[in-house]
């Protein structure tokens, strides 16, 4: 569904040039719940913007659901959005003079579908605000808010889901709430999700966990469920893992992933 390949992204601050990403290189299945974690400053914001045709890389190549967003204009790129990607910010993005029902109905409009209306009710209904739906954002609590976000983020039956520090305005059992509606989604629609977060706990719902740090990849793993009582031989406790990291000597091999890129036949 979506392939990194080396991925840069660098910005001049005045006469130095910094690198926010390098090399960054993954994949991810169509379907897959993957959480991308790291500090503040690591890059996950950057790599989700690049990952979803919001900003293009210095070097290296997206591909999104087999298309290399590289040879897309930007207008291109938005059409390919509108049709297929879903997003969810922490700050919820509602427009304030419009009702719940509203935000996600006019998206579905702008887009021309029939039975904009009843798509916009059937998705509130789904994640439980059946009777908020003609309340503004003002009058709604954060929780609800991010419902109608993620009611609005699936309207367009995304291929694949972005949710930026989707919990980070949110307390913690809210926050957990949220990210089990964004799970059922996923599990029901065969949405792919790239979750980015610093909570490793919220992190560890998810079935895969990418780590930045620097803007590189530093682990790239299977994380299990919280409760299944599995994990994997030597893997690292999501508490744990970012003093492993830490513990690595500088200038030493990185282990091979577990998710090894596809050829370009495959993508093709």
């Amino acid at each position: 569904m979506l392939v990194a390949r080396e991925l840069t992204k660098e910005f001049q601050s005045g006469s130095h040039q910094l690198t926010v990403l390098r090399d960054v290189s993954f994949a991810i299945p169509q379907g897959a719940f993957v959480a991308i974690v790291g500090p503040s400053g690591s890059g996950k914001t950057t790599l989700l913007g690049l990952l979803a045709g919001l900003d293009t890389p210095s070097r290296g190549t997206v591909i999104l659901d087999g298309v290399d967003l590289r040879s897309l204009t930007e207008d291109q790129r938005a059409r390919l959005r509108g049709e297929k990607v879903g997003f969810i910010f922490q700050s919820f993005q509602l427009i304030p003079t419009l009702t719940a029902l509203e935000n996600v109905q006019v998206p579905l409009e702008l887009r021309g579908e029939s039975g904009a209306a009843n798509r916009a009710v059937e998705l509130l209904t789904r994640v439980g605000l059946r009777d908020r739906m003609d309340h503004f954002p003002s009058q709604l609590s954060g929780g609800e808010q991010q419902r109608v976000a993620i009611a609005r983020a699936f309207s367009n039956r995304p291929r694949i889901l972005f949710a930026d520090e989707p919990t980070g305005n949110l307390d913690a059992n809210t926050g957990a709430r949220i990210v089990e509606l964004i799970e059922e989604l996923n599990r029901e629609s065969g949405t792919s999700v790239v979750l980015v977060t610093h909570d490793l706990t919220l992190a560890g719902r998810a079935g895969r966990m990418i780590r930045l740090a620097d803007g590189v990849v530093v682990e790239d793993r299977e994380s299990g469920h919280p409760g299944d009582g599995k994990r994997e031989a030597g893997s690292v406790n999501p508490r744990e893992a970012h003093i492993a990291v830490e513990k690595r000597p500088e200038g030493s091999p990185l282990p091979a992933s577990r998710f090894p890129l596809p050829g370009s036949e495959e993508v093709a």
